[in-house]
């Protein structure tokens, strides 16, 4: 049994992929995602489900990434989503994600877009 703290709230979620990614906890941060989420990372390209984000993340924490905190923005809710965002402070030009609560009532991330640039 996964006794990791769940995201109670949408915005619960950008605060715990920081603290497992900053533990190098890469397990952690894919339980994060529903089984079939949809990342837009690398850049370019997309990562879809929650082991190939798990084997993503393996490779980006081992080489030594960390994160800092960023302020969330107000999180828009529909019924069982949300779309949560932050504003970056590395340049990324904006983040956003799509989550949903799940039947426990903790939310997971469904769409992930941690960067987006104009132009």
């Amino acid at each position: 049994m996964d006794e990791r703290e769940k995201a109670m709230t949408p915005e619960d979620i950008t605060r715990l992929f920081v603290e497992r990614s900053n533990a190098g906890d890469a397990e952690g941060v894919a339980a994060l995602y529903e089984e079939h989420a949809v990342l837009a990372y690398p850049p370019g390209e997309t990562t879809v489900g929650r082991a190939a984000i798990r084997a993503l993340w393996e490779r980006v924490l081992s080489s030594g990434a960390r994160f800092a905190p960023e302020e969330p923005l107000p999180t828009l809710v529909s019924g069982d989503l949300a779309l949560t965002s932050t504003a970056p402070r590395d340049d990324a030009g904006a983040r956003a994600q799509v989550v949903r609560r799940q039947p426990d009532g903790s939310w997971l991330r469904v769409l992930d877009q941690p960067e987006f640039r104009r132009g």
